[in-house]
């Protein structure tokens, strides 16, 4: 579906330009067919016009020129003002070439005429919202989704835009209702995006310092899926109720499931919460370091196998002022690892420059630009591509779920 997707959005002009014609064709068999009284030439005349104004149009449409495909529209709607699909494609051009005032214009005259369909009128009313939500007019947006939605509840599209404004505002009560709405009128598996947005609502009510309500979200998260998210802030919760041993057992589950998230997870349990009682939070930062060291004496030979693990370990280290014996674990971990990563060779140098070994650090800087290759962030979305020193469980370019990677930086 996806490489459909794609494929449409590179080819969109065409495709515009190739409807333009079927809907011209149709509407000519329509209108030689019906009973308007019209005379034959009047007809031809009335089709000969159209047909140099669409040919104009779908030429500019081709080449990119969205103005002069504009005008030619213009001077079709001059032409027939009955043509309902030349108000269509003008309004969409008009919304592409972000002229939204225009568009919204447009698409309110269409839902205003007296002798529209009502399946156009509803078509009229989606484009309407559209433009709302293309010009950033959020709130008249989510008003018209919903209007739609009271005429047809059956519009996905429509639903999916809701969730995406929802989640694109963090209102996750809503966001949560509209997913579930989505599953069941799609028909797809919204299980584990689901998750991640009661995850959400969990944070929220941490960072109001309300675990129980959190607890509550947490929980009903893990019946939809055991998302990543879920199992960090579920560790979270362990330490700030003292349950260590769980926590202990926790971080090992999601370490051997998810060793690339080594680092998420510390990021995660050393973020505060303002609202949490201080003294509360002083008793759970000495709970973390309880964590920090169960993680640091971990010998697991398939987690000192991963690269993310054992720079975990290293920085780890490092933060502490144990640069000595994070230059002998990475040290190490080279020694076994034929072709180490530009990353790990980079961490090694800046360990031997802290530990003043410049003669190693000069030899070992050389080696490494022969080869070296930037990592411009930390994060990027396996999906799109997209970018970012901070954690996203949801990528704000493609708004997909737990794309997330991780890229350490040089």
């Amino acid at each position: 579906m996806e490489l459909y997707f794609i494929w449409a959005q590179d080819n969109l002009l065409t495709i515009i330009a190739v409807a333009l014609t079927l809907v011209l064709i149709y509407h000519y068999i329509v209108e030689r067919d019906s009973g308007v009284k019209l005379t034959k030439r009047y007809r031809n005349s009335i089709f000969e016009a159209q047909s140099k104004v669409f040919l104009n149009a779908t030429q500019y449409l081709i080449s990119g020129n969205k103005d002069l495909a504009i005008k030619e529209f213009l001077s079709a709607v001059d032409i027939n003002r009955e043509t309902i699909e030349t108000y269509f494609a003008l309004g969409g051009l008009f919304r592409s070439n972000g002229e939204i005032e225009k568009a919204i214009s447009i698409h309110r005259s269409l839902i205003a005429r007296e002798n529209i369909s009502e399946s156009n009128r509803l078509r009229a009313l989606k484009e309407l919202a559209l433009d709302f939500d293309k010009g950033g007019f959020i709130d008249k947006a989510v008003e018209t989704y919903k209007d739609v939605l009271k005429i047809n509840r059956d519009q996905h599209e429509v639903i999916r835009s809701l969730c995406r404004i929802y989640e694109d505002i963090e209102d996750w009560d809503h966001a949560y209702q509209y997913r579930l709405m989505l599953s069941k009128v799609a028909h797809e598996n919204q299980a584990e995006t689901i998750s991640h947005i009661l995850v959400q609502k969990a944070k929220q009510y941490f960072a109001k310092g309300d675990l129980n309500k959190c607890a509550e979200d947490l929980e009903e998260a893990f019946r939809f899926a055991p998302s990543v998210s879920a199992k960090i802030l579920r560790l979270k919760l362990h330490l700030y109720t003292g349950d260590i041993e769980q926590s202990k057992f926790q971080l090992l589950e999601l370490l051997k499931e998810h060793p690339m998230y080594a680092s998420f997870i510390f990021e995660s349990l050393s973020e505060k919460s303002e609202k949490v009682d201080p003294k509360i939070q002083e008793v759970y930062q000495k709970r973390f370091e309880i964590l920090k060291t169960y993680f640091l004496e971990l010998s697991d030979d398939d987690l000192l196998a991963s690269p993310s693990v054992i720079l975990s370990k290293v920085r780890l280290l490092k933060f502490s002022g144990d640069a000595e014996t994070a230059f002998e674990l990475l040290k190490q971990w080279m020694s076994e690892n034929i072709k180490p990563s530009d990353v790990m060779k980079a961490e090694y140098i800046n360990l031997l420059i802290e530990l003043d070994r410049k003669d190693e650090a000069l030899s070992a800087t050389k080696e490494l630009l022969g080869n070296l290759h930037h990592s411009l962030t930390k994060h990027f979305c396996q999906a799109c591509g997209y970018n970012s020193d901070g954690i996203f469980w949801r990528c704000p370019q493609c708004h997909e779920w737990e794309t997330i990677q991780f890229r350490w930086k040089v």
